[in-house]
């Protein structure tokens, strides 16, 4: 892993030297590129954008930890706000809505490094996720992105040790894909549902538990959590229940096959 780090931090670092901006979730992955390209920067006296989407399809909370992290590490944070909802093939949540969100997405910010004379746009998207239905990595690859963690093997494991070694303050974070992954694909999306969704997940994690996805097959809600937490979930079932059911939530499940990455792929 040593010379996985050595060589990554080369190639950002000449990317860094040509001018780079970084796609920034405040996630590990895209905070580890974040602080490799603004130690980088250092050398060369070049600005880093850290550039946050703010969408409907993200939780709120992404921005707040994206702002925090970008200015610990000295980038420059920017926001670009988009509706993805402007987009209607997104609205009905099709098996391909990756690859039309993220499209959507990367062609603003390719706009926005244009008019900022920035040569490359930089993510975080590592060796892992190529294992996996990911849509959206074809449209990085048509615009141009550059993934230095997929291009180099680099698998999540290795970003969140190299991050704890760097000393980045999301090293242990989990994982926090889009809100609609929490729906069935083509099934209609609107605001007020992911909001619902967005209110409870938040709300469990108050409870104590990290690691959450609530997902909604109609009047159906599928909790997800980590199997070892169970026992200490039933243990707060009725607040939870309670909290759910005022949201509007018709009936709560807990999922016994406990939290999968992408459960919703299946078929």
């Amino acid at each position: 892993m040593e010379d996985k780090y050595m060589i990554l931090q080369k190639e950002i670092s000449k990317l860094v030297e040509e001018g780079a901006c970084v796609a920034f979730s405040g996630g590990v992955d895209s905070s580890l590129i974040l602080k490799m390209a603004c130690d980088a920067s250092e050398k060369y006296n070049k600005k880093i954008y850290a550039v946050t989407f703010n969408t409907r399809l993200h939780p709120m909370e992404d921005i707040n930890i994206s702002r925090e992290v970008a200015k610990s590490m000295g980038a420059i944070h920017k926001i670009i706000d988009i509706d993805e909802f402007e987009n209607e093939k997104i609205l009905t949540n099709p098996i391909d809505r990756c690859y039309q969100c993220k499209k959507y997405l990367f062609e603003k910010l390719l706009e926005f490094a244009e008019k900022n004379d920035i040569k490359y746009i930089l993510d975080g998207t590592n060796a892992d996720d190529l294992k996996e239905y990911r849509p959206g990595i074809k449209a990085l690859k048509e615009l141009g992105i550059i993934s230095p963690l997929a291009k180099l093997d680099i698998t999540k494991k290795e970003v969140r040790q190299m991050a704890k070694d760097l000393n980045v303050s999301v090293a242990t974070r989990p994982s926090a894909p889009c809100l609609a992954t929490r729906l069935p694909y083509n099934t209609n999306i609107s605001f007020e549902l992911l909001n619902k969704i967005e209110k409870a997940e938040a709300y469990i994690k108050k409870l104590g538990f990290v690691v959450v996805r609530v997902r909604v097959h109609g009047d159906i809600v599928r909790i997800e959590i980590e199997k070892e937490e169970f026992l200490r979930f039933l243990d707060k079932k009725d607040l939870i229940i309670n909290y759910l059911k005022d949201l509007g939530f018709v009936y709560i499940t807990l999922d016994l096959e406990g939290f999968r990455s992408g459960s919703m792929d299946i078929q």
